[in-house]
């Protein structure tokens, strides 16, 4: 089948495959100046922890070892200023995003922080990734998995770069599982989050959309499934926050 024939989900919208990373990257330039910011309001400041947990799972040699990671749409670069401050001198760090504004963002950040000279920021397509085979010690991704149109890609490319012995960390959201709990979290996501979005961003489509996305995403043990067909062994996950959030684990061995 055509390209051009396919869809897949733009939240609850069924859209042509080829026109999904448009819609997605339209999100992202909108949001990109306030997204810190809106991750802290939509999260109450839980994504955080969960991504202290993400880094403290990676476990980066705190000596002088040498270390790269690759972290995948991590524009602004929460998840490796986090690594690199938990690493040692020999880390290093590549940073992956397919929006140039979300990587403007990083960029300043990594200047402010003084971490410029161990993070690089890279325009690239999850997708496609322009690296060598087995070239990196880590893969990371937060939140950005499921804005791929085409996972299954995207997946066998982070084993492709993987060197072996190498670990595959994603962090998504997932889902609820604590009674009334998945009730309270569906009021905040469909009815505070949007209009919060409007509040601070000027645009409430966006987190229309963002929202909706969460839930078309595979469950976890789908996607854990998905995650050993591009080759990955001892996968595993590990449900957060009563389950809004999963970090899935898998090794290149």
């Amino acid at each position: 089948m055509d390209r051009r024939d396919q869809t897949t989900h733009f939240g609850f919208r069924d859209v042509p495959l080829g026109e999904k990373q448009t819609l997605v990257n339209e999100v992202f330039h909108s949001v990109a100046s306030r997204y810190d910011l809106m991750n802290d309001l939509m999260s109450m400041g839980l994504h955080r922890a969960w991504k202290d947990i993400m880094v403290t799972t990676l476990n980066p040699p705190k000596n002088d070892a040498a270390f790269h990671l690759l972290d995948v749409a991590g524009g602004t670069g929460d998840i490796a200023f986090r690594a690199a401050k938990a690493s040692g001198k020999g880390f290093r760090a590549t940073v992956c995003d397919i929006n140039t504004d979300m990587l403007e963002v990083g960029r300043s950040r990594a200047a402010a922080q003084h971490l410029d000279d161990r993070e690089s920021f890279v325009e690239g397509n999850a997708e496609a990734l322009a690296f060598p085979d087995r070239s990196f010690d880590a893969y990371t991704i937060a939140f950005g998995i499921r804005n791929v149109p085409q996972i299954d890609l995207a997946l066998k490319e982070a084993y492709r770069v993987l060197r072996p012995g190498s670990r595959f960390l994603c962090l998504e959201f997932s889902t609820v599982d604590v009674p009334g709990l998945d009730r309270l979290y569906d009021f905040f996501s469909f009815q505070v989050i949007p209009p919060l979005g409007r509040a601070v961003t000027g645009d409430a489509e966006s987190y229309q959309y963002l929202v909706e996305s969460i839930r078309k995403f595979p469950k976890p043990n789908a996607f854990a499934d998905m995650i050993r067909a591009a080759g990955f062994a001892r996968v595993k996950w590990q449900s957060l926050s009563g389950g809004i959030v999963a970090l899935h684990s898998g090794w290149r061995l």
